[in-house]
């Protein structure tokens, strides 16, 4: 017995002919509807689902009533609008559920220090500061002493002054006071966490040993709530190229990115 989507394969809209599979396409066409709705705001009229799928109103229509018969998709009776139904929030609630931010970014983490100079690695916040729980180190960058487990400076490193930036001060306060005297540096002034906040990462260079840059940047929750630090120390002599050096930004977009978070 044939699925109930395809009893009407449309010509592909992005293409403007030609038939595809018809169990591709229609799960495809689905996945455009959801994705709009998922993206938008509020609920959403026919004409617009349509507009942004790139598809004609009726097709829309056809697959929106099938959506909503599953469940994925609910249209509002006074209105007609259509939204994500109940067992797509079940569906989502179910992916988080399985979603280890901490794993999401230690794999991209891993990632660019296998592609880049650099060496990289993911820190967590307890009440000592920045805790390292995962660290690679790059063949090409191995100088630094860093390890896994080793707590890593508030004030003196990029990685505590993301944290910083995005943690309540009364908790940066309790953990400066845990850390010891050789640890201690100058904190950041609001400006600076400010900038942080905005661009999502920070920088030192030149701070520890010379031509050397340690860069940071946060991944989030659904929530909007820290969960870690992605970090990354390298020889800014050693990078192939001068986009190189914005790696970790892109990387770190890329996490929250999959993590569906909310960025504050």
């Amino acid at each position: 017995m044939m699925d109930e989507f395809e009893l009407f394969p449309e010509e592909d809209p992005e293409t403007g002919g030609g038939k595809r599979s018809p169990m591709i396409q229609s799960v495809s066409f689905a996945a455009r509807f959801l994705k709009v709705m998922a993206e938008a705001g509020s609920s959403l009229p026919l004409s617009e689902l349509a507009r942004q799928a790139g598809t004609g109103r009726s097709t829309a229509h056809r697959y929106l009533q099938s959506l909503v018969k599953e469940g994925l998709a609910r249209q509002d009776r006074a209105t007609g609008h259509y939204d994500l139904g109940p067992m797509a929030l079940t569906i989502g609630i179910a992916a988080l559920k399985r979603t280890d931010a901490i794993e999401v970014a230690a794999q991209h983490t891993r990632d660019l220090a296998l592609q880049h100079g650099l060496s990289a690695g993911v820190a967590i916040w307890t009440d000592r500061g920045p805790v390292l729980v995962r660290w690679y180190r790059n063949v090409y960058f191995a100088i630094n002493p860093l390890v896994l487990g080793d707590i890593l400076p508030l004030d003196n490193t990029a990685c505590g002054l993301v944290f910083q930036a995005f943690l309540p001060p009364a908790a940066v306060q309790a953990a400066r006071a845990n850390q010891p005297e050789t640890f201690r540096g100058t904190p950041p002034d609001a400006p600076t966490l400010e900038t942080i906040r905005q661009t999502g990462w920070a920088e030192k260079t030149s701070h520890l040993l010379s031509n050397v840059t340690g860069q940071a940047a946060p991944v989030f929750d659904v929530q909007g709530e820290l969960v870690c630090v992605m970090t990354t120390v390298t020889d800014l002599g050693r990078l192939a190229h001068p986009e190189d050096r914005m790696a970790l930004l892109a990387e770190a977009k890329r996490v929250n990115a999959a993590l569906g978070a909310a960025i504050p």
